[in-house]
């Protein structure tokens, strides 16, 4: 298919669809589209017609290339680039096409005959040599209609476990906010932190800027002409460190001197926080490889005395600044560099080291608690899923006799 850009994109117009909306929008049909054209620009796109399939021509894994769905759109319609459009030439049931297109063995059909290395391509030579089973129309209709309402069902199931993972998520945001912004006594006096993503915080707590609290520095900068000698070490970059997880596979290496050891490597408990990117996110290093350097994207940050700040602590806290905007530009959007000049201006609350400690405890019981719920339903939607997958294949291959159903 030939077709512009999402520049083109207009909110009413001709119903457009884009490669990416293949993979995150629809399932084995498309009842609507996401993006529109105007008419005008319409002309500079590939027309699509009820019953057309259309298939994403590249994917970053073996296992999704070829993903399509089929249109179910009446009316004008139109496809973007990187498409591929087969149109049927004898009679059948679109949604039953739909289904069937994407039924496992039709996947493996379409991984076996894609090209690429970090990028996967199929052709619509390839796609039009794809052998899939065509029992009778009626049979077609009644297999489709079946399998509408049995994955509607799990369809609504779904939604259903999605939503509950939302409530949990948002319970334990609002766990982590009130713990380190209020504390864990409800009665207690509160006073105003003159921060205004802090709001009022417990009267005897200090709000003082980060950097009379913790001592902070930049990784190394990679060095390409250095990255081979005696003195390689892993090192971690912005993107291993993820909220309170840090990535360790496949690390990459750099070349630190024994006389940088100390500046730029990391030491178990130190807090690193990403300086682009997501700017805050950060995690706490637990020493699984020793030495590890970390890259000039990432601040790390100790307590300036061990004996009065806990960083557990202070990685709860940077999680709230983060999720009320401390660290957005003015004008709503997250900034693109956290300097280190930014950050340790940055004012944040300290509690004795008690209460961080208390305050840290309690927040990793309850998270832990609430973590193992939301990794339970994230499981039963994948069996939900696995089982939709399963139900699709052995209808269209006939495993299952579903024309006397309803």
């Amino acid at each position: 298919c030939i077709g512009g850009t999402k520049a083109d994109e207009v909110p009413e117009g001709i119903p457009c669809i884009r490669y990416g909306d293949l993979y995150t929008q629809h399932g084995s049909s498309i009842g609507r589209s996401r993006a529109f054209v105007s008419p005008e620009r319409a002309r500079a796109y590939s027309k699509i017609q009820h019953g057309d399939l259309l298939f994403a021509a590249s994917g970053e894994t073996v296992e999704e290339i070829g993903k399509s769905a089929v249109n179910l759109i009446d009316g004008d319609a139109c496809c973007g680039g990187d498409v591929v459009l087969l149109r049927p030439t004898m009679s059948t049931i679109a949604e039953f096409l739909g289904y069937a297109a994407n039924a496992p063995y039709v996947a493996h059909q379409k991984s076996r005959v894609s090209r690429g290395m970090t990028v996967m391509h199929i052709y619509g030579n390839q796609l039009k040599d794809l052998r899939v089973l065509l029992p009778p129309v009626p049979e077609q209709r009644a297999i489709a209609d079946f399998l509408d309402r049995e994955t509607a069902k799990i369809h609504s199931l779904v939604a259903k476990q999605q939503e509950l993972i939302n409530l949990l998520q948002e319970k334990r945001a609002a766990l982590i906010n009130q713990a380190v912004t209020k504390g864990l006594d409800a009665d207690v006096a509160m006073k105003d932190s003159g921060v205004e993503w802090l709001g009022e915080v417990p009267a005897h707590w200090e709000v003082a800027a980060l950097q009379y609290r913790y001592e902070q520095s930049l990784g190394k900068m990679l060095d390409t002409k250095r990255i081979t000698g005696d003195h390689l070490v892993p090192y971690l970059r912005n993107v291993d460190v993820q909220w309170d997880h840090i990535n360790l596979s496949d690390l990459p290496t750099m070349d630190i001197r024994p006389h940088e050891l100390e500046r730029f490597t990391v030491r178990r408990g130190d807090l690193l926080v990403c300086e682009g990117g997501e700017a805050g996110r950060c995690a706490i290093w637990q020493a699984k490889l020793d030495p590890c350097g970390y890259q000039k994207a990432l601040h790390r940050l100790r307590p300036v005395d061990d004996r009065r700040d806990r960083p557990r602590f202070l990685y709860y806290t940077l999680s709230v600044a983060v999720g009320r905007e401390a660290f957005a530009d003015g004008q709503g959007s997250t900034i693109t560099h956290l300097t280190g000049e930014m950050l340790s201006a940055h004012r944040f609350p300290f509690p004795a080291m008690p209460e961080q400690q208390a305050i840290a405890d309690h927040l990793d019981t309850e998270t832990t608690k609430l973590d193992a719920l939301i990794t339970k339903t994230h499981e039963c939607i994948d069996r939900l899923n696995e089982y939709r997958t399963a139900l699709i294949s052995a209808g269209v291959t006939g495993q299952i006799d579903v024309r006397h159903q309803s």
